[in-house]
Order: C-alpha cells, then structure tokens, then sequence
C-alpha cells in the first residue's frame, strides 16, 4: 500500500526555540548525532517504510536544507521516487508566507496534484524516533479511517505539554483537547499492560497524520484554516473517523535547546532508547572523509564522526562530529562538537598559531562542560567553558546560555585564555 502514498515532512517556522542553532540554516537542516540532519530522520524512517515519494516543506533559512538534500538523496533514472524541497512560494491564489501547518500544506496540494496517490502521510521534521510506516498505513486502511493519529501514552507530568486524544476500545478518536493544564484525569484511554504499569495513560499526539486524499483536499480548499493541531484535527474528530495509531517506541520532540541536548547526549548511553546501529539506519550524505585519528585521548561514552583529529586528554559521554579537530590536554565532558565543514590546510594552520589565533576547532588544555559547540568554531587554547558557577541564561555575542547549557555560535571565536 505504501505505493499509494505521498509523504509530507513540515520543515516548521522560525526554529526560535533552537536559536541560535537556527540562525542561520533551517531546524531541518539542524545537524544531530555528529554526521546526520534532524530532516534525515523522517526521511530515512519513509524510506525504510517502503515510501518513497516525499516532500519537504520550507520558508526559513532553507539554502543549507536545499544543499543537504540535493547532496544526499539520489534515485534511479528508472525509479519514481523523489525527495523534493517545497519552499514557500508567491503564486496567483496566494501570496502569502505559511502560517501554519495546514497552510503550509494547503500551499502545496498543486504540486501533490500531478501524482497519483490515495493517502498523505504528514510528518514533522523535529522529532527523533524509529516508525514503521507501513504499519500505521495498514491499520488506516484496515480500520476504514479517514484520517490516523499517531499517539504516544504519556504521563500526568506531560499532559500539558501536548495535545491529548480521548480513544474508544477500538482506537478511534472521541475527543480531543489542546495542552490541558488540569483536571484531566477523565482523559486516559485505554493502553497496554506495560504502558498502564508506568502511568502513561494519556495519549498525546505526535504530529504524525494520515489523511485520505480526498478528504485532506476537503479540509483545506476553500477555507482559511491554518494549523492541524488547533483547528483540522479537533474540527474533524466530530464529521469523520479517525484513528489513534498508539506507537510505544522512543519518540521525542527536540524543538528546544535542553531536548535537542539531550537528545544527542542520549546516544551515548550503552544501550541507547535510540538506536543508530540497527538495520533501520538513518541515510544521510555520503562523504568521502578519511577514518579518525585519535592520539593518547580516553574516550569513555562518546561517539566520533569521520574524519576527526584528537589528541585531547580524554573526552566523555560526549559526541564529536565530522572533522573536528581537538588539541593536547583537552578534557571534554558532556558535549555535542558538531565539528567542520571543511579541513584548514597546514599553511593556514601554521599562519594563525604565528599570531596567536585559534584554529579551527578546539585547542590545546582546553576544559569544556555541557556545551553544544557549533560549526566551524574557533576555540582557542586554554579556554575553559562551563567548568563553574552555574551561568545566568541569555546571549553573550559569541555564545548564549540556555538552561545551564552553553551554546557556542557557528564560526565564534573564543580567544586563548577564555573562560565562560
């Protein structure tokens, strides 16, 4: 069935809540895990679903999104498949920017409309997580729904972080109710065994829909509603069936800094909730890097990318993304260095340490702490970054500071000698 299908993944708006890692590239394009992009994970679970035709939805800081997956997704001349980018557009009907989900969406149905397809599968393009598609595309079919949700039980603690389904015994959807801030205990459903066992009883809605393709051109020609969430799903729960398809995986929503953190530091865990090492890998570009070399450095916990060169003292429960360069003595501790986009010759290299400017990547006797340091940064030697106090949130030029956590600026300077 998975032929008769059209994937749709939202890049999102301004990425605000990932500032400043989305100052300058689309949350999409936001790298994870030392060598992906967080469109990579949508993407890669459509792919492995079978699904094969895809979308991806843009307006803000889209080039380095567009370069991304015109490096990374190549099909045969022989294959229908695509993955395409949809930026926001001014045509005849409409000259305006997205401004919402389901307008961002409602913008593009005249590009879905030279496909032959059955059913819209939406995605978001924030969110770590392992689906089969495939699955949820059977139970849509098989349960004669008009539209599926797909859910995950959630805790008292989470409720009113999330929108919340009320599902019947059999899954389908009876109520739906926005971020409820209390007084929702009459809003549990029925979930498993193991689900109840934890107190996750409450299903949230994971931004993942399923829309026959009738219907989804119903809903959003000739009206100006503009976002899933608030207005088309509540609206629709009333008029047409629709699914709870319960998903019971490792889901997370990393649209902000603290989740985006430790999201990646996950990874590290012996065991991770996520797992990188699967049959089900996520696909991204393939770059001819050479291998890392490490020189006398302790690696405990931590996850290197191609293409480093570390000599630091020991580095832990951290990730060390593509071509990063860390000097002698370095000690790093709970980090995501997402590394370079290109090597600095020996020349250059050569040129700044006669002046006494930092070199691409991380220096020499350098202590970092829970930071997050961008691409093509500049850490000089002797810089010590989070190892005190803890720091007061806000922007500090070459860096900010969101919840104890230190976000250094893609291509920042830190002079030798720094302490943050």
């Amino acid at each position: 069935m998975t032929s008769k299908v059209i994937s749709i993944v939202l890049g999102g708006g301004q990425g605000s809540r990932l500032s400043p890692l989305t100052a300058t590239r689309s949350k999409p394009a936001v790298p994870i895990a030392g060598k992906y992009r967080l469109v990579d994970i949508p993407i890669s679970n459509c792919l492995h679903s079978g699904i094969t035709r895809i979308y991806v939805l843009t307006q803000f800081n889209s080039a380095s999104l567009n370069k991304h997956i015109k490096n990374t997704y190549h099909f045969s001349s022989f294959s229908d498949a695509f993955v395409d980018i949809l930026a926001a557009e001014q045509t005849p009907s409409s000259v305006a920017w997205f401004q919402g989900t389901a307008d961002a969406v409602r913008q593009s149905l005249h590009h879905l409309a030279v496909h032959e397809f059955e059913y819209v599968l939406i995605l978001s393009g924030d969110q770590l997580y392992q689906m089969d598609f495939e699955d949820m595309i059977n139970k849509h079919i098989e349960s004669g729904a008009e539209i599926s949700i797909a859910t995950i039980p959630v805790d008292a603690a989470d409720v009113p972080g999330f929108g919340i389904l009320k599902a019947d015994e059999h899954s389908m959807v009876t109520a739906f109710v926005e971020k409820p801030k209390s007084n929702f205990e009459s809003w549990a459903s029925e979930v498993s065994d193991e689900m109840q066992a934890e107190g996750r009883v409450y299903l949230a809605s994971m931004g993942i829909y399923i829309f026959n393709r009738k219907l989804l051109y119903d809903l959003l020609e000739g009206n100006d509603r503009t976002d899933f969430g608030k207005e088309i799903i509540p609206q629709s729960i009333v008029e047409h069936k629709v699914l709870s398809y319960q998903y019971e995986g490792y889901w997370t929503d990393i649209g902000t800094i603290p989740s985006f953190f430790d999201a990646n530091l996950g990874l590290t865990d012996e065991i991770p909730k996520f797992n990188l090492f699967g049959e089900n890998h996520i696909y991204t570009r393939a770059r001819m890097l050479p291998p890392s070399k490490v020189s006398g450095t302790t690696l405990n916990k931590s996850i290197v990318a191609d293409g480093c060169i570390i000599s630091a003292k020991e580095i832990t429960r951290s990730i060390i993304g593509i071509r990063t360069r860390i000097g002698v003595d370095t000690e790093i501790e709970n980090c995501y260095v997402m590394g370079c986009d290109s090597y600095q010759t020996l020349e250059q290299i050569a040129e700044l340490k006669l002046s006494a400017s930092p070199i691409m990547g991380i220096g020499d006797r350098c202590k970092i702490k829970n930071a997050i340091i961008d691409k093509n940064t500049y850490i000089g030697d002797d810089v010590v970054i989070n190892c005190g106090e803890k720091l007061e949130d806000g922007d500090y030029g070459t860096h900010t500071v969101q919840d104890g956590i230190v976000v250094v600026k893609k291509r920042a300077i830190i002079p030798n000698g720094t302490i943050i």
